[in-house]
């Protein structure tokens, strides 16, 4: 489990993802060799990693939610073959280890249909494809759980990100609060660079700049560039057991539509979700939930779920096993 320390150092990279082990020393009150020390552990035990994220929402890339039922026997490989590729995130198995639940972001109508009209369709080991476009991130910051263990005083030493972490949409507005600029879509070279940010957000500037053959001032300047106009973000990512949180399932959820935003919103203030979304489809509201045991799952069924505005309807998925998590193969 957790300590103090620990989950200090946890909610500050979740607002500066590559503040330096003398920052979070400064902050959290510990020493710089500390500091790298609980990182490594935390790295080691609790699987903390931190990602550099392509946000293509910023150049009309669609996210979807791929709903796959396969043949007995067959799920493992398939999920691991959609954790290999790297328009996918969060492939998990559920119900029973026939499902799996991933999502997927296609550059291109051409690339959207490459696999789900050819390429998945076309294995008889899937009995059953469903996908839904997301429409609406209603939890785009990080998880909640994981942002109260800074005091307002620590809080105030990181400066004005750490009271209102910009979305990357927000992070795309000029300078003069005018509207959202047009990124132009990554080059080939840029292309490299997301692929090593996404093995190590932190990795520093020197040594993406070995990697790349590029100049430290090149990455610096680029890695700007990309952040300003919204295209580079950073998540962190963790195994929520470190947390007490033991459980994890999908929900799906059929709101009425008049009251969907207001439903989404109130989902996404609860402690147990830490992702909800719009999407298309028989159910219109996703969610991702994690909880302490299967009796805290009942409960909040019955409970908080339950009493939430217009939903008519409510399918829960256990998961079985998390194979992909933005981005990171596990």
């Amino acid at each position: 489990m957790l300590d103090a320390a620990d989950r200090q150092i946890i909610h500050m990279l979740a607002i500066e993802p590559r503040a330096s082990f003398r920052a979070i020393a400064e902050v959290t009150g510990i020493s710089d060799q500390t500091a790298a020390r609980r990182y490594r552990r935390l790295s080691e035990a609790a699987g903390l990693r931190v990602l550099g994220v392509l946000d293509g929402t910023q150049l009309g890339w669609v996210d979807w939610f791929l709903r796959l039922q396969t043949t007995p026997g067959s799920a493992d490989s398939i999920a691991e073959a959609l954790a290999r590729r790297p328009d996918t995130s969060w492939v998990r198995l559920a119900s029973g280890g026939t499902e799996i639940a991933c999502t997927l972001q296609a550059r291109s109508p051409e690339q959207r249909d490459a696999l789900l009209l050819r390429g998945l369709p076309g294995s008889r080991r899937v009995a059953q494809i469903s996908a839904h476009s997301i429409l609406h991130n209603f939890t785009p910051g990080p998880w909640r759980e994981i942002t109260c263990a800074l005091s307002p005083a620590q809080l105030e030493m990181l400066g004005p990100s750490s009271r209102s972490p910009e979305t990357p949409a927000e992070a795309a507005l000029s300078s003069d609060g005018g509207a959202v600029r047009s990124p132009v879509p990554p080059g080939p070279e840029d292309e490299m660079l997301f692929a090593e940010l996404a093995r190590d957000g932190r990795a520093s500037h020197a040594a993406l700049a070995a990697a790349l053959h590029w100049h430290e001032s090149t990455v610096r300047r680029r890695m700007d560039e990309l952040r300003r106009v919204g295209l580079l973000y950073f998540e962190l990512d963790i195994d929520n057991r470190v947390f007490g949180m033991n459980v994890q399932a999908m929900l799906w959820l059929s709101v009425e539509p008049g009251r969907l935003d207001e439903t989404g919103r109130a989902l996404a203030a609860h402690r147990e979700i830490p992702f909800v979304a719009a999407t298309t489809g028989p159910t219109n509201l996703l969610a991702s939930a994690v909880f302490r045991d299967t009796r805290h799952l009942y409960e909040y069924l019955t409970g908080e779920l339950a009493a939430l505005p217009g939903v008519s309807s409510v399918q829960t998925a256990p998961i079985i096993r998390t194979l992909k998590r933005t981005g990171s193969v596990h």
